[in-house]
């Protein structure tokens, strides 16, 4: 099996293929990234507060902070109110009047009561969808401060590009490993399984573990992390082996070794989030 991973891994990295989709993947990973590479502070006028409900994937970049525990719940409050005016047909008065009854309520209860007297369905994912709303540029810039004294910049930017990073290289990873077994399929490799001593589980597990090797390379290399490579590899190997096989108990099998190796690198992941873990450099170290 040993052999078939280095030879697959020798094969990925001689393949034009892996190469554009790696080109790709960077370019998708910077314009995502791009942001949020430097600290920008607003300026009075920049922003002006929106309304409406912040969109889920809206952030700092674009002006939106989490809201408080009173402010979230007041704005809850507004945006199932403007729902009932608009989606129920009630007056400003009545949709005020109406919320004025949940104030006193836990938002369990406002939940049920709503439903139950209103047929009003779904008003816990409004209070999600509130949790983040339009700030003035003093409300944003005091939010940069205070997240800036808990950590540095560049803890911020590691973990948003490892987000993006794991993102663009598990689907560069699928793609390439349906290119790799729709190949063996149209030269009829598996026939060799027949003549060559290897089982036909060897096969496959080496050549998807070769695929999660060279992306596992691309990505240490990237961030200088080899412990991040090993943990994005064990976190996607189920997601690939689902991907490939679409069967439940191989991504279950996939899914305890995936789970096995973030086992073993419990320590590198502690680290990786406090930003302590080691780098491999290609320099010495002076004394």
């Amino acid at each position: 099996m040993k052999a078939v991973i280095w030879r697959e891994l020798k094969n990925f990295l001689k393949n034009p293929l892996f190469w554009a989709g790696l080109l790709v993947a960077l370019v998708g990973i910077y314009q995502n990234l791009e942001p949020y590479l430097g600290i920008h502070y607003f300026s009075d006028g920049e922003l002006s507060p929106k309304p409406g409900v912040a969109v889920i994937d809206a952030d700092i970049t674009e002006g939106y902070i989490p809201a408080g525990e009173e402010k979230h719940r007041r704005l809850w409050e507004e945006a199932v109110a403007r729902s009932l005016e608009q989606d129920f047909g009630m007056s400003a008065e009545e949709a005020e009047e109406t919320m004025e009854k949940t104030r006193d309520m836990e938002l369990e209860e406002a939940y049920a009561w709503l439903e139950e007297n209103y047929r009003y369905y779904g008003a816990e994912y409004t209070y999600e969808d509130t949790a983040w709303y339009s700030g003035t540029a003093a409300e944003c810039n005091a939010y940069i401060e205070e997240k800036l004294e808990k950590h540095p910049f560049s803890w911020y930017l590691s973990r948003k590009f490892a987000d993006f990073a794991g993102l663009y290289m598990g689907f560069l990873a699928t793609v390439l490993l349906a290119f790799v077994f729709y190949r063996d399929m149209r030269k009829k490799n598996y026939e060799l399984l027949h003549t060559k001593p290897v089982r036909a589980w060897q096969y496959l597990g080496g050549k998807i573990l070769g695929a999660l090797a060279a992306m596992a390379l691309i990505l240490a290399v990237l961030t200088k992390y080899v412990s991040l490579g090993s943990v994005w590899a064990g976190a996607s190997f189920p997601f690939a082996t689902f991907f490939v096989y679409h069967d439940v108990l191989l991504t279950v099998f996939g899914a305890l070794l995936g789970g096995l190796v973030l086992y073993m690198h419990r320590s590198n992941i502690k680290r990786l989030l406090t930003g302590t873990e080691n780098k491999f450099s290609l320099h010495r170290k002076k004394e």
